[in-house]
């Protein structure tokens, strides 16, 4: 016997289907289930078998997928998910990945169909996000990978830059600038990049959390005056604690001055560009020189698929591309077709990220995309709503686009511990699932709603459960 491939193609084909059958059945019955529950020890010991040396049925494999999986998912598919900034997925998606799946194409370069519908989604970025028609770029895990890869490239596009391919940075005092509501993705970027974390310029905000301008104006003379080299300046479209999105117009007018690469992180912020009415609150990311966000986010392709943007060609290859004798580029043949995705960044095997991204654009367009964004924030202003007119609750930042960061509020207790206590709460009731946060110095209840799925009543839902069991805990406590 040789190969892998199964005796009786009729038996796989079978299992397909009721894969496919019972995956579309969750996602129609989402709402009947908890958002979330625990994984029992004996479930967690059994993922955790000796390696198999023998053979075991893809049939009884499925079966451990559907008892020890399943059930104990993250759970950002259901509406009731609000932590994290996580994407719901779509079925068109589920069906995208396992389309790509059996092709099993390797992205990083080559002349076949599935680099080329990589090359049209990045054109899709391009046109999304304002940026000119001969931009660059690629798909990628994350934020944290295109953040990474920007730092890089602003790195290389400095005087001399290109040396710092061979001899490293530590020759060169570079710097760089980025609101303290930064992502920590920005900081372990300029640490992996052996640019270091003592490089990256911690900036104040206003109280709206937006980058002090003037802070960033006076670290630049600063630096300057010491005789560092300036290189970046770093925005956010949509901090991670409470949404905020930095004045990029001022920064870009500050970059443009100052000489420096103008980098957006727009992980799931930018995506707001979907949507007319939320378009102007993010006037200057066009002008960035680069972009990371997700799709995987608030365009809600199934996980993985960050993006990176460089608006002018030649910046990424000049950062990241190698000539090596058994990756030569021909004229024509399977080996042609340059410049190749892994010229563009630090990865050589690609997987077909492109597809699941082409056809969820494909499918609902981008009027209906932006439609499903406004609805998301639709949502979010109802809840600060109804935080606003609960006695017992507190907001503790504006809502600006999708994130609502608040607490609970009662006296004598140790807030920042009840307001921990109660999410976990909430995690294990099944209810709803929001995350944690500090906002101003204290804990908050951090609710992103990001989900297609989310309506105002399962916001509703998570507050009524909320005020349910912090009742429980005060009559607990007064007994």
């Amino acid at each position: 016997m040789t190969g892998l491939d199964p005796d009786n193609w009729d038996d796989l084909r079978r299992l397909g289907h009721r894969m496919i059958d019972d995956m579309v059945d969750r996602l129609a019955t989402l709402r009947d289930g908890p958002v979330w529950r625990p994984m029992p020890d004996a479930v967690r010991a059994a993922l955790h078998e000796p390696l198999p040396t023998g053979p075991t049925t893809p049939e009884r494999l499925y079966e451990h997928f559907r008892e020890r999986i399943v059930p104990y998912a993250t759970g950002n598919t259901h509406p009731g998910f609000m932590g994290w900034v996580h994407g719901g997925g779509t079925g068109v998606g589920m069906l995208a990945e396992l389309l790509a799946g059996g092709l099993n194409a390797n992205c990083g370069g080559r002349d076949h169909a599935p680099v080329e519908v990589e090359r049209a989604v990045i054109g899709w970025a391009a046109r999304i996000m304002g940026f000119p028609d001969e931009t660059t770029g690629l798909l990628v895990t994350g934020s944290s990978m295109a953040n990474m890869i920007a730092v890089v490239t602003a790195s290389r596009a400095v005087p001399d830059g290109l040396a710092l391919r061979r001899e490293g940075v530590g020759g060169r005092r570079l710097v760089g600038y980025a609101a303290a509501t930064a992502h920590g993705c920005i900081a372990r970027a300029f640490d992996l990049t052996g640019l270091g974390t003592d490089a990256l310029r911690v900036l104040p905000v206003d109280a709206d959390h937006r980058m002090d301008l003037a802070a960033l104006r006076a670290a630049i003379a600063a630096d300057r005056a010491a005789g560092l080299e300036p290189f970046i300046v770093i925005g956010t479209a949509g901090t991670v604690d409470t949404g905020a999105i930095d004045d990029l117009g001022g920064i870009a007018d500050i970059a443009a001055r100052e000489g420096l690469w103008f980098h957006v992180d727009g992980a799931f912020g930018a995506l707001a560009m979907l949507s007319p009415a939320l378009r102007s609150s993010l006037q200057g990311l066009e002008r960035a020189d680069s972009l990371a966000f997700d799709f995987h986010k608030w365009a809600q392709v199934p996980y993985d698929a960050g993006c990176i943007l460089v608006r002018t060609p030649g910046r990424q290859a000049a950062a990241f591309a190698q000539s090596l004798a058994y990756l030569s580029r021909e004229d024509r043949g399977l080996a042609g077709n340059a410049p190749w995705f892994c010229d563009l960044g630090p990865d050589l095997s690609r997987g077909f990220r492109a597809l699941k991204v082409w056809m969820t654009l494909g499918t609902y367009g981008t009027d209906r995309m932006g439609l499903m964004v406004d609805e998301c924030c639709a949502v979010a202003r109802h809840l600060a709503r109804r935080v606003d007119e609960e006695p017992l609750l507190e907001r503790l930042a504006p809502v600006g686009l999708n994130i609502v960061c608040f607490r609970v509020r009662v006296p004598g207790v140790d807030l920042d511990w009840l307001n921990g206590e109660l999410v976990k709460d909430l995690h294990e009731s099944g209810v709803a699932a929001p995350s944690t946060t500090t906002v101003a110095g204290v804990r908050a209840i951090r609710a992103a709603i990001v989900n297609h799925r989310t309506v105002a009543a399962d916001a509703d839902a998570m507050v009524d459960a909320l005020l349910r069991l912090l009742a429980d805990r005060l009559e607990s406590a007064a007994e």
